[in-house]
């Protein structure tokens, strides 16, 4: 090669190393980028979490789908949100912006018809616990997902709880032996005892837009983190008892829950309800030769066979499954699979299945079998 053509090469190869170099940069940029959302609803009290990182810029909200104009001007006011953030129609809303995501605030039973509306568009969904007010609407879901190859996530507060991922994995290490006993409670005073907004109540003690009471706002939990700890296995049997202790504060719905769920080598109890003297979110996992309990977020104590006892509190989670956000931009950017975890759809759709068993036992007072 003459010394012309060899600096014409040098030359091109410096172009294309510059060119490298700026894609690379600009992909780096891309990916440091926070998520572009839409929120669809704001008669869920949750959403203050989402409408609270946006204000310290961890997610991007390019706009808010909801019908109920006294909520711009509540939430607008609050968060000091311009109102050209706002909007009424969800879909022309999502067309124009075309976000990475929508994210559900709204009635359980409205969740539905915020897939109908993302999946054909190839959105994601990420919604507030539970992942649908009925089985047959969460199936429906399902369908949409699979037809359209969308993700359809699930939110729950206890995901990100450091206390139950170190549980979770002392179980792993085969710590305690195999699990033999789950216990979950879940609830509080009830949600107009510790004063939920006018709007999220509407919809909370409606039979229809919230699917059932207690055993479904606060059931939830249990099956979820439950089929979680079970690696994703149904369990083979359900047992419920719904109680109704104020009928005068919510005529329309129970307002407390206990449910059996039976696995092969293990039995969980699901103790949700309105009627807690105190907030309570704990987790009780008994092993064959050790014990488990989260009292929190982050304090554990453990009880081993031979009497030995111990507490801690837990580390904090890895940053890309310390919160809904980082773990949703996660999934979206292919960094965590999002299929066979407290999230994912395949774990919700079998908390929909052990939902629905409990509200047919209950009703019954028979064992659901499954």
């Amino acid at each position: 090669m003459n010394k012309s053509k060899l600096k014409q090469t040098l030359t091109n190869l410096k172009k294309l190393l510059i060119v490298m170099v700026v894609i690379g940069a600009a992909k780096n940029a891309a990916a440091q980028q926070p998520l572009r959302v839409v929120v669809a609803g704001l008669n869920h009290d949750h959403v203050h979490g989402i409408l609270s990182q946006y204000g310290k810029g961890k997610v991007d909200i390019v706009g808010i789908a909801e019908p109920n104009k006294q909520l711009w001007q509540k939430f607008g006011k609050i968060y000091h949100l311009p109102e050209s953030l706002f909007a009424s129609d969800l879909k022309q809303l999502v067309v124009q912006k075309k976000p990475d995501a929508v994210l559900g605030y709204n009635a359980v039973g409205k969740h539905l018809e915020v897939v109908e509306i993302c999946a054909p568009l190839g959105i994601p969904v990420m919604v507030e616990k539970p992942l649908a007010a009925t089985l047959a609407q969460a199936k429906q879901i399902e369908a949409l997902a699979n037809k359209y190859h969308i993700k359809v996530l699930t939110n729950f507060e206890t995901t990100w709880y450091p206390s139950y991922a170190d549980v979770y994995n002392t179980v792993e290490k085969d710590s305690i032996g195999r699990i033999r006993k789950m216990v979950v409670h879940d609830g509080h005073q009830g949600p107009k005892e510790i004063g939920c907004s006018p709007e999220f109540l509407s919809w909370l003690t409606d039979p229809v837009l919230n699917g059932a009471g207690a055993l479904n706002d606060f059931g939830c939990y249990g099956a979820d983190l439950m089929t979680w700890l079970m690696k994703g296995r149904k369990p083979i049997a359900v047992t419920a008892v719904a109680r109704h202790y104020k009928p005068a504060v919510y005529p329309k719905v129970e307002d407390d829950a206990t449910i059996i769920v039976e696995y092969p080598e293990a039995t969980g109890l699901i103790e949700a309800s309105w009627n807690w003297p105190f907030s309570i979110k704990d987790l009780e996992v008994f092993g064959e030769t050790g014990y488990l309990h989260a009292f929190n977020n982050e304090d554990i104590t453990s009880r081993m066979r031979e009497n030995i006892k111990g507490s801690k509190k837990a580390g904090p989670l890895a940053e890309q499954i310390a919160s809904p956000i980082a773990y949703l931009t996660a999934v979206l950017r292919n960094k965590l699979p999002g299929t066979d975890d407290l999230s994912s759809l395949k774990y919700n759709m079998i908390v929909m299945e052990i939902l629905d068993a409990a509200k047919r036992s209950a009703a019954t007072s028979k064992r659901v079998v499954l």
